[in-house]
């Protein structure tokens, strides 16, 4: 049986979800995502995550009552997924 470290299939997860984001912002914004994201969508997802990382609480917070859209929900995700391995790596060091 092959060693597995449970590291590495979060940190392709959180890498999936950040493809994820980048073709749904390329698709908002009417660019076709065929072949995988953009550089360009990748850098506007980058971008994204940073925003919701720094400024995703407020905005919750301002929308608790509204529905998150689909470009939100894979950003609430793809935070789970960062915190998570965060705390993989504390336990690893601790």
């Amino acid at each position: 049986m092959a060693y597995t470290d449970e590291l590495d299939a979060v940190v392709a997860h959180e890498l999936r979800l950040r493809r994820r984001i980048a073709t749904r912002i390329a698709e908002e914004a009417g660019a076709s995502a065929e072949g995988g994201p953009s550089e360009d969508a990748l850098a506007a997802a980058d971008a994204a995550i940073e925003a919701w990382r720094t400024e995703g609480e407020e905005q919750q917070d301002l929308a608790a009552f509204r529905p998150l859209g689909p470009l939100q929900q894979l950003l609430v995700e793809h935070q789970g997924i960062v915190e998570r391995i965060d705390d993989m790596l504390d336990r690893r060091l601790g």
